[in-house]
């Protein structure tokens, strides 16, 4: 990666903790342009600090971050501006209808009126959701929220874009539009951090996968290199790197309990 002499995100010596427990112990890492980076790593292993952090979203934290040559403490809200970012849970105003919550997160980017009409009508529709642009999102489906929360995270056309299971609730056909939409960003050169547990998702569309647990990097690679080491799935990779390798064990105690 020597040819993009400088990363677009570059986090060194991170640590994080919550009162005793440490979240975070010493993450490193660079990250070029046009990367699709695939972050993953069991439940509780550090993947939504990393992610919170990296957005804004826990100011306190050690250790240095920088965007595209930004300081995350002192430049927030400069960095915030270039990111987009799409969590897997949000608390979407669901009294308001799309067009209303995107008139309001495209202004914080400052959109023109025009321009967020005009882009979410465009992209709603071409989620299948065009006419339901003026309809309260209390009715929605959970799949039809996150399309509106995906175009709310790419509607000012971010540099960088930062995913926190954005399938999540997702019909299938809209997986496989999400993971074109991903892998034409890239191309365009955009910067994008994936975090998921959708193993085939991350082995198909990843540039590099990184995989955190307990809050320390266990490997970081491209899948090539990461089935060198640990097996020939991202899946086995997943159970021999965080030591869950008698994982059919677990399932037969769990099915022997319900039949005994």
């Amino acid at each position: 990666m020597s040819s993009h002499a400088i990363p677009i995100i570059s986090i060194s010596h991170l640590f994080k903790s919550y009162g005793d427990k440490r979240v975070l112990n010493d993450i490193n890492l660079e990250i070029y342009p046009g990367q699709i980076i695939g972050y993953i790593g069991p439940n509780g292993a550090g993947k939504s600090t990393t992610v919170k952090i990296l957005t804004g979203l826990i100011p306190d934290f050690e250790g240095e971050v920088r965007v595209m040559g930004m300081d995350l403490r002192t430049d927030a809200l400069d960095i915030k501006r270039v990111l987009g970012y799409i969590p897997e849970n949000a608390e979407i105003y669901d009294v308001l209808t799309p067009l209303e919550y995107l008139l309001f997160t495209g202004k914080l980017y400052d959109l023109s009126d025009t321009v967020i009409r005009d882009r979410a009508e465009r992209m709603l529709s071409a989620f299948g959701l065009g006419e339901n642009l003026n309809q309260r999102m209390d009715t929605f489906s959970k799949g039809m929220k996150q399309k509106v929360l995906i175009t709310s995270g790419l509607m000012h056309n971010p540099s960088i874009i930062v995913l926190d299971e954005p399938l999540s609730g997702l019909d299938a056909n809209a997986v496989i539009v999400m993971k074109e939409i991903m892998s034409r960003l890239s191309k365009e050169g955009k910067t994008i951090f994936y975090c998921s547990h959708m193993m085939d998702v991350v082995e198909k569309v990843s540039d590099r996968i990184i995989l955190i647990n307990n809050g320390i990097i266990v490997a970081n690679g491209t899948f090539e290199e990461l089935k060198q080491n640990s097996g020939d799935s991202l899946e086995k990779i997943f159970a021999h790197l965080t030591g869950e390798t008698n994982l059919e064990n677990v399932a037969d105690q769990f099915i022997n309990a319900i039949e005994s």
